[in-house]
């Protein structure tokens, strides 16, 4: 039940453990100039998010306590903000925000929901597709190379895969044993991790270019494997640039990212399954499941 002039959203007022979310009433947010507003059908759970309710990344996300949590959502246009073209009340759509664990959120990048897509699906794209096409320009690994992906099995990694074999990139993933035919299923070369990972990774070929997504402290490995600590990019290791590698923790142009992985999914070239979906109130358990890795795909809440 919504109060009137109100919602619900999930919000924290100190840093700490996912104990620390809390389901609350809060004032609706309004789309500003160059904004909308929509009313949430789903939001987008990313590492991002509990790095930030831990208090880990402040220089990129800096915010005022309490706060709401989540960037990603898709949902209905219910109100377009001063300047903004090209989008009605009623269209379905999908992009990034402020504060989306809520009934009501407001995007500042944004574009239509692609035909076929669920909310559910739609809500696991924005940061995902903008974060890959990133480090993947980033590493600057070319058509014919072959670009190494530690812990290639979640979000961010199954846009990577299908993103660098759709640009002709020769593609090695690390997960799980359990999640080795679902890399084989994006077009991956897959080995699994632990214990004589790098052995197994040289016998599928030269490696050009690493990423580094799980921060489970391969950096050293990834350095010797590329040869080179500017083939190697993390966006989940703080310590990387320790051994002369970049952490890449700050999105480019979402609006662009957005149009990219429209086309993608459109063409058949990008799909990334909804592992899991929870509501509002179970906020703590998706951060919990997030943070526990060993996703396949996504994770969102369903409002």
């Amino acid at each position: 039940m919504v109060m009137v002039g109100g919602m619900k959203r999930v919000s924290f007022a100190e840093f700490g453990g996912p104990d620390v979310l809390r389901l609350v009433d809060a004032e609706e947010p309004h789309a500003g100039p160059g904004q909308v507003r929509i009313a949430v059908r789903a939001a987008g759970v990313n590492p991002v998010d509990w790095r930030i309710r831990e208090g880990q990344i402040l220089k990129a996300h800096p915010i005022e306590l309490p706060s709401g949590v989540g960037l990603d959502a898709s949902g209905v246009v219910d109100e377009v903000g001063h300047g903004v073209e090209g989008v009605e009340v009623g269209d379905h759509v999908f992009g990034e925000g402020s504060n989306t664990y809520a009934e009501f959120a407001v995007l500042s990048a944004w574009a239509r929901m692609p035909e076929g897509l669920t909310f559910e699906e739609a809500a696991g794209y924005p940061s995902v597709v903008e974060t890959a096409l990133r480090i993947i320009r980033e590493v600057g690994v070319e058509a014919g190379q072959t670009l190494l992906v530690s812990g290639a099995s979640g979000g961010v990694g199954s846009a990577v895969l299908q993103i660098a074999r759709d640009r002709g990139i020769r593609v090695i993933g690390t997960a799980g044993a359990a999640n080795q035919d679902y890399l084989r299923g994006l077009g991956a070369l897959a080995t699994t991790y632990g214990e004589g990972w790098v052995g197994r990774v040289q016998r599928l070929g030269h490696v050009d270019a690493a990423l580094d997504l799980a921060g489970s402290g391969v950096i050293r490995e990834l350095v010797e494997l590329t040869g080179d600590p500017q083939k190697v990019i993390s966006i989940a290791d703080l310590a990387a640039p320790k051994f002369g590698v970049r952490f890449s923790g700050v999105a480019g142009s979402v609006p662009e990212a957005l149009a990219e992985a429209v086309g993608l999914i459109s063409r058949g070239k990008l799909r990334i399954p909804v592992e899991k979906s929870y509501t509002l109130a179970e906020a703590a358990v998706a951060h919990i499941d997030s943070q526990t890795g060993h996703t396949r795909g996504r994770r969102v809440l369903v409002v």
